[in-house]
């Protein structure tokens, strides 16, 4: 370990940070989007079969089978493969983005779920006694308690996500994979670019675990 870290070329490292530095933001600009939509479209799905709206509930939970059950790659192909085939073309950026989402909305989905589920009836029968409309149960009720229940799916789900962007280099979105690809093939400085990687995920999901656990730690002083 000793001899591969004396080996290693420092100067070809230095002058790869930039590269790196301008495709980890936009792995971290996709990956705040992405979680940011899955969270609100994951709560309004979640509310949906929560509450049982008949018809919504069926295309929901198809959505959530169709999303867990097929994996980002192939949905990425479709959106940027496929559908120029019927006359619609995406950028990259929005079709990384929306497979994000759609990936990433039935695992917030399932996450806000059993949050909701967690609250008890007594509590919602409670609420409407006092006079309390449903969007103020939900506001005031329903959302800070399963918010509690949640908060660990909802980080677990978040990490997951950003994770899941390295695989969006196949729509050749220069992302931190697709530079480190680029990188290797170009300079064969394969020592030196994966410890690059490594730093670049590591630096953003070390901080990101951190708040989160922070987040955890705080709302379990309510319970």
């Amino acid at each position: 370990m000793h001899e591969l870290f004396l080996n290693l070329d420092f100067v070809f490292m230095k002058n790869a940070i930039r590269i790196f530095a301008k495709a980890l933001w936009l792995t971290l600009h996709l990956s705040f989007f992405g979680i940011l939509f899955s969270i609100l479209l994951g709560f309004l799905i979640a509310l949906v079969q929560y509450y049982k709206l008949r018809f919504l509930t069926t295309i929901t939970q198809a959505y959530i089978e169709l999303s867990r059950n097929t994996p980002l790659l192939i949905q990425l192909f479709f959106l940027y493969y496929g559908l120029t085939q019927i006359g619609f073309k995406l950028s990259g950026y929005i079709c990384a983005l929306i497979g994000v989402v759609f990936l990433g909305g039935s695992y917030m989905a399932e996450s806000f779920r059993a949050g909701l589920e967690s609250v008890g009836k007594i509590q919602l029968e409670s609420g409407r006694s006092l006079g309390l409309s449903e969007m103020q149960l939900v506001a005031f009720v329903v959302l800070p308690q399963s918010l509690m229940v949640s908060l660990p799916y909802i980080a677990a789900n978040a990490i997951f996500l950003l994770k899941e962007t390295s695989v969006v280099s196949a729509i050749a979105l220069a992302d931190v994979l697709y530079v480190t690809k680029d990188l290797i093939g170009s300079y064969y400085k394969t020592s030196e670019t994966l410890l690059l990687l490594v730093l670049c995920y590591l630096v953003v999901l070390l901080p990101l675990s951190i708040v989160f656990s922070l987040l955890e730690r705080h709302y379990k002083r309510f319970v």
